[in-house]
């Protein structure tokens, strides 16, 4: 694992930790490392879990699928983010999401019952990572809202544009890259593609917004 301690030196679940400290832990956690190539499947929606994953090179996306195929998409996970830490929190939850490799990734599985029960070396850094935890699962379920923020509006064009609001102050700046091709942004806001397309243009010939495949300027007038 010590070629991975500069992605989990700057992963929040690990915060306030030495490298020492995050070398036990890892073990504390029963750690493992896997490999998924691009399109596979790491968590499958009906199943149950008691580990999240942590991406170590590549990236995920997490969504939901019903039986003929339409996607949602969830939410991306790059390098150095989490997915699965609600199911792997709650003992018996059964996912209703799936979480897919968009490109060949590298993942680590931590058990996250391991985290939560008595650690048995009584060691001193166990309770950090636990106050670590919260502050992950806050910070996700701020996501989560904040989806639903952008899909509860009635339009595909305020959908795009809270979702494009939202990323400008996220990002401090008018010029900005999004995670998302155009398909996954569709997914994510879960709108029709080519509904969006045509909203973005008519948005770029209003003055309102310039953008080439994931970046965006927003224009104030």
């Amino acid at each position: 694992m010590q070629k991975y301690l500069p992605v989990l030196r700057n992963c929040p679940f690990f915060t306030g930790l030495t490298d020492d400290e995050i070398l036990s832990i890892l073990h504390c956690v029963s750690a493992a490392k896997i490999t998924r190539p691009r399109g596979s499947y790491i968590f499958r929606a009906g199943d149950s879990t008691e580990v999240m994953g942590l991406v170590l090179s590549g990236s995920t996306l997490v969504i939901q699928e019903d039986l003929w195929g339409h996607r949602n998409i969830l939410s991306k996970c790059n390098t150095g983010d989490f997915f699965g830490e609600p199911y792997a929190a709650t003992p018996g939850a059964i996912l209703n999401i799936s979480v897919v490799a968009e490109e060949d990734c590298e993942i680590l599985l931590l058990n996250v019952k391991r985290l939560l029960t008595a650690c048995p070396t009584a060691c001193g850094h166990h309770q950090k990572l636990i106050r670590n935890l919260v502050s992950v699962l806050a910070n996700k379920i701020l996501l989560f809202n904040d989806k639903i923020t952008h899909v509860s509006k009635r339009t595909t064009r305020e959908k795009l544009l809270s979702y494009l609001s939202a990323e400008s102050i996220r990002q401090s700046s008018l010029s900005f890259d999004i995670p998302f091709d155009r398909q996954q942004l569709a997914d994510f806001l879960c709108v029709e593609r080519a509904a969006m397309s045509a909203e973005l243009s008519k948005l770029q010939r209003e003055g309102l917004l310039v953008t080439k495949r994931s970046h965006f300027e927003l224009l104030t007038r």
